[in-house]
């Protein structure tokens, strides 16, 4: 199999390694922070100019007409910077939904301000009892005339705060957990009877806590069918898992350089620690274990739009479990090679770990896809 990029996909690493390189180092991604968003407008402004909002979209709505493959790129270099901007929530999550599931004229009416940077989404799905079932959705939504009225509660909605619109799951039939009578929703973010409570999360991103209550949403502002919407939002939770093993490759990637050439710099007994053969071994096991990340960050690149459920399913939680796993690794050794200051605010390493354990536990953290993998008898099925 080549795993060569082609031309175009060259063009697309060397203009966004440019871009990260030139706009995103660490103090400036701390300005960042510190906007009030929790990230930089003028730098998703420049995201949207480069054509990457709409990478993934249709040439009809604005976009690019491309696929995983040009995602992980992108994701991989914000995972090296650290990038703060709600590119998964609005692109990936929120965009895969209305891309892979809405009307015509939804797509025509929400992607191609997406792609121009104009609006931001966020996905709300998860609830305060669902921990990492899909189906687990207690919000519900009843019929009222030619419209629907939501009421529940949502929970760590990814720039939940900052969004303009809010792609909501509720239950339109059905028990808690059943599979069917799941419906999504495209949800004003101001709309009467929405709150949000916006918070730092532990990787200094931020995400909000949605309540619900008598939410009115008009019929056409339903994604599909009402009820079916399960698969999708299994569809995209998968590509979304695809893309967070990208950025967690290059978080981990650029975690191990900046612990190398601390070990060269660092000087103990007159001599830089690097020199200490004890410490030389840990940092090749540091890369081994990014390698191995990189790899099942290109399976799981593959497998995302795999058609075949239960394959897909199993290809993506053995990827979650080896970036999980790695990234823990890679993350805890950088920080113990670098000493105390590898615990301060002041040493972006620190900061790498913070990420990954984020990264670690959205979607599913490596021990409960690793149970979810031998469930479904391993990767490879052995019957077959």
């Amino acid at each position: 199999m080549d795993f060569d990029f082609t031309d175009e996909q060259r063009m697309l690493k060397d203009s966004v390694d440019r871009l990260v390189k030139d706009e995103y180092s660490f103090e400036q991604r701390a300005r960042y922070l510190a906007e009030p968003d929790g990230f930089s407008r003028a730098q998703w402004a420049r995201y949207a100019s480069m054509g990457l909002l709409g990478l993934t979209f249709a040439d009809d709505f604005g976009g690019s007409g491309c696929g995983p493959v040009e995602t992980m790129i992108v994701m991989e270099a914000f995972g090296r910077a650290l990038v703060v901007e709600p590119y998964l929530a609005t692109v990936v999550l929120s965009g895969g939904c209305i891309r892979l599931g809405s009307s015509v004229a939804q797509r025509e009416a929400i992607l191609p301000l997406i792609a121009d940077g104009s609006l931001l989404m966020a996905f709300a799905h998860a609830e305060p009892q669902s921990r990492y079932d899909l189906a687990d959705v207690a919000t519900t939504a009843r019929r009222d005339g030619d419209a629907w009225v939501l009421d529940g509660a949502k929970r760590v909605v990814i720039h939940g705060g900052s969004a303009d619109k809010l792609i909501v799951s509720a239950r339109v039939s059905g028990g808690r957990r059943d599979r069917d009578g799941i419906a999504l929703f495209v949800v004003d973010a101001h709309a009467p009877g929405l709150t949000r409570r916006e918070y730092l999360t532990q990787d200094r991103l931020r995400a909000a806590d949605i309540e619900l209550s008598g939410v009115r949403v008009n019929n056409a502002d339903v994604i599909g069918v009402a009820g079916e919407a399960l698969p999708l939002i299994e569809t995209v939770v998968a590509q979304a898992i695809a893309a967070l093993c990208a950025e967690a490759v290059g978080s981990m990637a650029a975690a191990h350089d900046e612990t190398v050439e601390y070990l060269k710099v660092r000087k103990q007994f007159g001599v830089a620690i690097g020199s200490f053969q004890a410490l030389q071994h840990r940092a090749v096991d540091m890369l081994v274990m990014v390698e191995q990340a990189r790899s099942m960050a290109l399976f799981a690149t593959m497998m995302s739009e795999e058609p075949d459920v239960d394959e897909r399913g199993r290809s993506l939680a053995a990827a979650k479990v080896q970036i999980g796993r790695a990234g823990r690794f890679v993350g805890q050794q950088g920080v113990q090679l670098h000493g105390g200051i590898g615990m301060t605010e002041e040493c972006k390493v620190g900061h790498y770990l913070r990420r990954l354990s984020v990264i670690d536990i959205l979607f599913g953290a490596a021990e409960h896809h690793l149970t979810q993998l031998a469930s479904a008898g391993g990767l490879i099925d052995a019957a077959a």
